[in-house]
């Protein structure tokens, strides 16, 4: 049988947020140059599963990483454009303003000669220009107004344009971050694959029914209780129309999921946005005693919240196991559990 000995600690802190690109990058090194997996013919059944489980729960981790990596992905692409189309108008204003000041040199130029203010307007060092106390002395009235309102929207445009660089290149990291979790998690799934393949039959067979812990996971105490809330109950009902939809890592449907994409599509049925990850879910909500778990509260399991699932009553939750292993009920307790959060 499948067995999880790890920490119950929670360890929750509300600084834990989404995973940092440097750490998650280090992560990711260290799980890729963890040791292989092959199954070898000295393995048993019991050892080649509980390879199998822990290489699905590494996975697991880098799959929350890579999620991660995607969700402030897009909220930089996001940055970066508003900063661009932010910076596109800042440049016409710019162009603007300095075609009415050239209107108006044409005209001085023409009268014999320009007014210092209009130099300056014009000129490719303005900031410069200004720090010049016998210029300013010349600029009074609406002339000085002009000038710093010009100054104010070409600093305005170079902090744009600077945002806009940094979201990118930000953007960039992200990606890259992404890339090598996903490498990650193809590796993992690989070395399971292997193992599993090397199994007999029968022990397969029996790996892919067993539950997540080997064990039944029943917690005695939890009553049957309502959802926590109508939206609770919505999500419940979506939670239940994907049961034996496939896992499907980094997805979150309506087709396939991994454990907190399943999570975050479920909620939004009932018009709630949840995050991207296992980790930040365990934030979009309250958190309540196990005891006091009612249908709809997210179950966070493992210390580093790496695995989440829904709690349907009945001591029993739906999440999307691990891959090929399809949407499913499963006991509460099959893993232990870190944290549940009222949503």
């Amino acid at each position: 049988m499948v067995s999880h000995r790890r920490s119950t600690q929670s360890g929750i802190g509300p600084g834990v947020r989404a995973t940092v690109l440097s750490a998650a990058a280090a992560t990711a090194a260290a799980t890729l140059g963890a040791s292989g997996a092959h199954a070898e013919p000295q393995d048993t059944p019991r050892t080649a599963e509980a390879r199998v489980d822990r290489l699905y729960g590494e996975a697991e981790r880098a799959t929350e990483q890579y999620n991660a990596a995607g969700e402030n992905a897009e909220r930089l692409r996001g940055e970066f454009d508003r900063a661009r189309d932010r910076a596109a108008r800042g440049q016409e204003r710019v162009n603007r303003m300095r075609t009415v000041v050239g209107s108006a040199a044409s005209a001085q130029y023409r009268s014999g000669g320009i007014d210092p203010s209009v130099a300056l307007l014009l000129s490719s060092d303005p900031d410069g220009y200004l720090d010049r106390a016998a210029v300013l002395e010349r600029v009074t009235g609406r002339q000085a107004e002009e000038l710093q309102e010009l100054l104010r929207a070409r600093r305005d445009l170079d902090q744009i344009r600077a945002e806009a660089g940094h979201a990118l290149a930000e953007l960039e990291h992200n990606r890259a971050a992404a890339a090598r979790h996903k490498r990650t998690v193809e590796r993992k799934l690989a070395e399971a694959r292997r193992i599993l393949g090397a199994m007999p039959a029968a022990d397969r067979a029996g790996f892919e029914r067993a539950s997540r812990s080997g064990r039944d996971g029943a917690l005695p105490g939890l009553a049957d209780r309502p959802a926590g809330s109508a939206r609770a109950a919505v999500a419940v009902l979506a939670v239940q129309q994907a049961l034996g939809r496939p896992y499907v890592w980094g997805a979150n449907g309506p087709d396939g999921f991994d454990c907190s994409g399943l999570m975050q599509w479920a909620y939004a049925r009932a018009g709630v946005a949840l995050p991207r990850t296992s980790q930040a879910q365990r934030y979009a909500g309250r958190m309540v005693p196990l005891s006091e778990a009612r249908p709809g509260d997210l179950v966070v399991y493992r210390a580093d919240a790496s695995h989440v699932a829904m709690y349907v009553g009945n001591g029993q939750v739906i999440h999307a196991p691990y891959p090929g292993a399809p949407v499913r009920y499963d006991p509460v307790g099959m893993m232990p559990v870190s944290s549940v959060t009222r949503v």
